[in-house]
């Protein structure tokens, strides 16, 4: 057995749930190399449970069990079973969902997205990297019915773990984007070279109250990437909606979405957000609701008041576009940025422009990424909408 044995007064997270232990919590380094298997106990000896370690990352140890359990494909097999089950409840008969968030289903490092008969996976810690066989032959246990697994391995935060950027089919075949239904449209999704794993899944429930409330109304989407909130509000009966985001394969993928979901009040184009924003404003264009949802502006504590400011002005923007008693969504999936830290922002920035607001609806990210209380890190979707006036 290959312990890690932890500093005094550093085991107390990790009994609430807590699933990372750091090199700074470590009495000292264990004997063992990157993806192995080891114990962690408190410095008086208490077995907390069983983990990856890894050297080379400040994460040093992700706890992902107990100290009975065997990692093999049948733990595998066992902890998909119970995520689908979590699920099933919340996605029903949906087409598209993340099976597995990492630490949420006590699989630190290990995400899992369902696009009808495809699975695409995404490994984070080298510990899950170094068993992909076996989370391949589980996957194909749960769920009998895929017929290709696809690896986006391309994730920058690989490199802080030591492992190279990889992508391709694990297994099975796929010829191209992959056919699904998300809130009544039809989508596609380009799980071979796509954003992240093909769609983004999280703003599910969020779009569909875009696709609720946006009926009579003019809606702009920023950062729409492949028209998911565009959509929404087209087939939701807004009278006009643009989308508009830098890529131009995103928008031509967007073009495809709205042909083929006969949505002709929707239309896309490929510009700059804030450049679009700028020039929207001088022009005298308004809109009845205007949708932000931005990738994430920082992924370190250093460049959190960059992050804030880019909000500040992507708000500030936007502010300026909506008439009396039109609406403001705006999200933020910047995981270091909380709800309270965007309400001040953009509450400072109405105030600028001697707006109003009321808030009238907040939402976070779809119940297939559930938040763990234990892990703060696992919340990171914030969603505001508010009524300007």
């Amino acid at each position: 057995m290959k312990i890690a044995r932890l500093k005094p007064h550093k085991h107390k997270n990790l009994y609430g749930g807590y699933q990372w232990v750091f090199t700074t919590e470590l009495a000292e380094p264990p004997q063992a190399a990157a993806g192995d298997i080891v114990t962690v106990i408190s410095d008086a000896g208490r077995e907390i449970g069983i983990g990856f370690y890894n050297p080379k990352s400040r994460i040093a140890v992700r706890i992902i069990g107990t100290c009975d359990d065997v990692v093999d494909t049948g733990f595998f097999v066992n902890r998909f079973r119970q995520a689908l089950a979590l699920r099933t409840r919340f996605v029903g008969s949906s087409q598209a969902y993340r099976l597995v968030f990492g630490e949420s289903d006590m699989l630190s490092g290990l995400i899992i997205d369902i696009f009808s008969n495809v699975a695409v996976v995404q490994t984070f810690s080298y510990g899950m990297d170094i068993r992909l066989t076996e989370i391949s032959n589980a996957l194909r246990t749960v769920l009998p019915h895929l017929t290709a697994i696809v690896e986006r391995n391309t994730m920058q935060v690989r490199i802080k773990e030591g492992l190279p950027l990889r992508e391709g089919v694990l297994w099975g075949a796929v010829s191209g984007p992959v056919e699904f239904t998300e809130n009544g449209i039809r989508l596609f999704a380009n799980v071979l070279d796509g954003q992240k794993t093909g769609y983004f899944l999280d703003q599910k429930v969020n779009r569909h109250w875009v696709q609720q409330y946006s009926r009579g109304l003019s809606v702009l989407d920023t950062f729409c990437n492949v028209g998911g909130f565009a959509l929404n509000a087209g087939l939701g009966g807004a009278v006009q909606v643009l989308g508009i985001d830098s890529s131009a394969s995103a928008i031509e993928s967007a073009r495809l979405h709205a042909a083929a979901n006969g949505l002709t009040t929707v239309n896309f184009e490929v510009g700059n957000v804030f450049d679009v924003l700028k020039d929207q404003a001088l022009s005298g264009r308004t809109w009845d609701m205007v949708i932000l949802d931005p990738p994430s502006f920082a992924k370190t504590r250093s460049a959190l008041a960059g992050a804030r400011s880019g909000y500040a002005t992507l708000n500030r923007a936007a502010l300026k576009l909506i008439p009396p008693n039109g609406y403001l969504v705006t999200s933020s999936c910047t995981q270091l940025v909380t709800e309270h830290d965007l309400l001040d922002i953009v509450y400072a920035e109405a105030a600028r422009l001697n707006k109003s607001l009321r808030l009238i609806h907040r939402g976070n990210q779809a119940p297939d990424h559930p938040i763990l209380l234990a892990m703060p890190e696992t919340q990171y979707l914030k969603f505001l909408v508010f009524s300007v006036y």
